[in-house]
């Protein structure tokens, strides 16, 4: 069979969830987004706190710099990735990487167990480069095994599970940098690599979309070619511009929020743990809503309304953020909650976080509804380079201003009124963003 049957009518999510068409891919990336996120986190929190306050302009530094470190496989890899997977059984591709992945996370645990965040930093282009291979694979086999009713629907899953697992992984992050039950966490890692390699092993299997040809490992000329026919594509290249805009301003916030509670706020390690929380559940909140705002129904019109809220959210962000923190004793989690202007920074991340799963959500099921079967795994791919540059430029950005004195409110600013921008612009392209065939 050419893919899976998708005449199926749509399905509840806790139905889609637990069927075998879609349980085992959304449990593998989730255990996978979890590992990425759990090391990750935790050397970004090494970095942040266990710097003093004389080492602050060195710990902004060195957490984007970790952040774009992690991405630049994405960059390199992508296009070649995204040709082997069009080309092949792409759920035995998944099983591949994720038995690649274990011995990477041993390795990892080692570096958990040492305390070392010079491993961990090593580690980080190994692991981009097994996440760069499983980019294209997650969301180009969603056609495949979805009704196209049910494709919005999924992709709200699978972003609203990428980033609970980005919050679970962050609260392992933090165990982790503190010194308190490393041993666990390592084994935790392991564990969880083994997990979703038997995960994967459920995955229905697919024919391959396209002719098998020789692998271009000719990595920038691959990127080249792949980026260049991605642009021949008007609705699937904006769908990519837009998705990459929320990786860019994502970035920005995620890269930034240790340094932001550290030296802004002046507030424990658990205020870090809660922003993140926040995050990650107004990200899952906004894809649901998004689902439901669409009924399902593949279409762009909430994009704009999207990316005008993280705009909006951002610049008053930027308005309630005090002055930074003078060094001395941290303030608690309990403490931070009893300034009710806090509570209002919290409703900005939130209505931040709701609002860009209400961005992107639509974006990424319209490129693959938009792209023909037998290039959509490179089309992610392209996608995948295109976000990946975005981030990486995003590191660099935010380490430039940095530098020259702009503060990490300020950069949240600045986000914003580029947002709003977006905004303006995406109202402008509605018409270019249909889907004009049938998946």
């Amino acid at each position: 069979m050419a893919h899976l049957d998708v005449s199926r009518k749509s399905q509840g999510a806790f139905r889609l969830l637990v069927s075998r068409r879609f349980g085992p891919l959304f449990a593998t990336q989730f255990l996978s987004a979890f590992n990425d996120n759990a090391l990750r986190n935790a050397l970004v929190l090494m970095i942040a706190y266990r710097a003093d306050a004389a080492a602050q302009f060195s710990a902004q530094i060195m957490i984007p710099l970790a952040a774009g470190l992690f991405m630049v496989p994405f960059f390199l890899c992508s296009a070649t990735a995204g040709q082997i997977a069009d080309e092949s059984d792409k759920a035995w591709l998944i099983r591949l990487i994720k038995l690649i992945e274990i011995p990477v996370m041993l390795a990892a645990a080692g570096g958990v167990l040492a305390g070392s965040a010079t491993v961990l930093l090593a580690l980080l282009f190994t692991m981009g480069i097994v996440a760069a291979f499983l980019g294209p694979l997650k969301y180009a086999i969603l056609p495949d095994l979805l009704a196209s009713e049910e494709l919005l629907l999924g992709n709200a899953l699978v972003e609203a599970g990428t980033f609970i697992a980005i919050l679970l992984g962050t609260i392992a992050g933090m165990v982790i940098a503190t010194r308190h039950g490393s041993a666990a966490v390592a084994g935790l890692v392991v564990a969880v690599a083994l997990a979703a390699w038997a995960a994967s092993r459920q995955i229905p299997r697919t024919t391959p979309a396209a002719r098998r040809s020789a692998a271009r490992w000719n990595l920038f000329g691959a990127t080249v070619r792949v980026i260049r026919r991605a642009a021949q594509e008007p609705g699937p290249f904006r769908s990519m511009l837009g998705i990459s805009w929320f990786w860019l301003a994502g970035a920005t916030y995620l890269s930034q929020f240790p340094a932001y509670v550290r030296f802004i706020l002046g507030a424990e390690e658990l205020v870090v743990t809660l922003f993140l929380t926040l995050f990650s559940v107004g990200i899952a909140f906004g894809s649901l809503l998004c689902n439901r705002l669409l009924a399902g129904r593949l279409s762009a019109r909430c994009v704009p309304w999207g990316a005008l809220g993280i705009g909006l959210f951002s610049i008053d962000l930027w308005i309630v953020s005090p002055p930074p923190s003078v060094a001395g004793q941290l303030t608690t989690l309990l403490a931070f909650l009893d300034d009710p202007l806090h509570w209002r920074i919290l409703a900005d991340l939130f209505g931040i976080a709701a609002s860009g799963g209400v961005f992107v959500v639509p974006l990424y099921a319209l490129l693959q509804a938009m792209t023909e079967r037998e290039h959509r795994a490179r089309a992610i791919a392209a996608n995948n380079i295109v976000n990946a540059a975005a981030m990486v430029l995003s590191s660099a950005v935010t380490m430039a201003l940095i530098a020259v004195g702009v503060s990490i409110p300020g950069l949240f600013l600045l986000t914003g009124i580029a947002t709003v921008g977006v905004a303006v612009r995406f109202w402008r392209m509605l018409p270019g963003l249909t889907v004009a065939r049938s998946t």
